[in-house]
């Protein structure tokens, strides 16, 4: 995700650059565990058991937040203006998102959901041409060719040439909730205001269509305590803590370029803990397609072009 996308309602008078780079990096710490609870989760509860309890955590957590910052008047405000919009959001995530995504991470190793997961940048800089009416730019063409190289090395299992695909449902299913991400960043820009309001109307506006899923298909039993703990740390952490922490280091920095790429630490670090608490042996057909991924991402935040511009 980019700076661009994740960019506070506010700033802060004084920048405290130091705190902000500890706020970021406590973010990333988050997001890298995130693949390894998803996994870890699902070996005791179902993918829409998983993405009910942490969305129904999140929601509270958002409530809790927004109690504290004394934003309750504005949430009817928020609601009256825009409820269509939060109805839209709501669908997207965390219900149709986490769905797909979680179903990703039920049918394929981690390792490789995590790196085609992160498609999404490069996919809504695409999407913004036809939608928003941006410009395409011979970066974003490079940025995707880099990219999706990169999703056909792991999909192959490092064979692109052959184009036999181990889990081609899963491969689908993992790059459609990248698309299903876009549109809901798409949505969003529709939306202004305090970000802990917009992320708790979009996850009430979320909760029912869960319950109805979980209704219409009966996939509720209780979870033992592991899928509960799982479940919980999901719903804190990946939709809720690390996006707080992500907020509060871009309120805190002077410029958002300071922090921006720290975000690159996490693919890494993520792989490290598939390894450790997972116990997948990491392939190196995945470390060569993130490898891609990341530098296609890169390529199209322009990240690549300030760097060698510093050399």
């Amino acid at each position: 995700m980019s700076s661009e996308q994740l960019a506070p309602m506010t700033t802060l008078s004084v920048p405290d650059n130091r705190r902000a780079v500890m706020l970021a990096l406590a973010a990333v710490l988050c997001w890298s565990t995130v693949a390894s609870a998803f996994k870890l989760s699902l070996q005791y509860v179902s993918p829409l058991q998983l993405v009910s309890i942490a969305a129904a955590v999140s929601t509270l957590l958002m409530a809790a937040v927004v109690s504290k910052q004394g934003e309750w008047s504005g949430l009817g405000r928020a609601w009256r203006r825009n409820w269509r919009w939060y109805l839209a959001l709501g669908f997207c995530n965390p219900f149709f998102y986490y769905l797909v995504l979680f179903n990703a991470y039920d049918l394929l190793p981690a390792q490789q959901v995590l790196p085609l997961n992160y498609t999404w940048g490069v996919l809504l800089a695409l999407l913004s041409v036809p939608v928003l009416g941006h410009q395409l730019r011979t970066r974003d063409l490079v940025a995707a060719l880099v990219c999706y190289s990169g999703v056909l090395v792991i999909a192959t299992g490092g064979n692109p040439l052959e184009l036999e695909f181990a889990d081609p449902l899963g491969v689908g299913l993992a790059l459609f909730s990248t698309l299903i991400w876009c549109c809901f960043w798409l949505l969003n820009t529709r939306i202004g205001g305090s970000a802990p309001v917009n992320l708790l109307l979009t996850f009430l506006c979320g909760l029912p269509w869960l319950a109805g899923a979980l209704l219409m298909w009966g996939d509720w039993h209780w979870p033992p305590l592991a899928g509960w703990a799982g479940a919980v740390y999901v719903g804190l952490f990946e939709m809720g803590i690390a996006f707080l922490l992500w907020q509060g280091a871009l309120m805190a920095c002077d410029n958002a370029a300071r922090i921006s790429n720290l975000i690159y630490l996490s693919p890494p670090l993520s792989l490290v803990f598939i390894a450790l608490l997972v116990g997948e042996t990491i392939q190196m057909a995945t470390i060569v397609g993130l490898v891609l991924i990341m530098l296609g991402v890169a390529v199209q935040q322009g990240a690549l072009r300030r760097w060698l511009l510093k050399r």
